[in-house]
């Protein structure tokens, strides 16, 4: 009486071994990939765009005492 099966499952071979090694490798890097990316997003999620423009205000400002230098508000237009 022989066996019918004579070799190994496919599973036990060192192809596949390496292929599913390789694969939970990448499936790791990717997952490891996607956490970095979404807490640099968080983090830049705190600066919105109020403390931006408070940023550009302020530098504006440094100029004459502290105070924005805009001609319009001194100049009369005749309409």
């Amino acid at each position: 009486a022989l066996s019918a099966q004579t070799e190994d499952p496919f599973y036990e071979e060192w192809w596949f071994l390496l292929v599913m090694a390789l694969s939970s490798l990448i499936l790791i890097l990717l997952v490891v990939f996607a956490l970095v990316l979404h807490g640099q997003s968080k983090k830049y999620k705190n600066c919105s765009t109020g403390k931006t423009i408070s940023n550009v205000e302020e530098s504006v400002t440094l100029d004459n005492g502290g105070f924005t230098a805009l001609e319009l508000n001194s100049r009369h237009l005749n309409i």
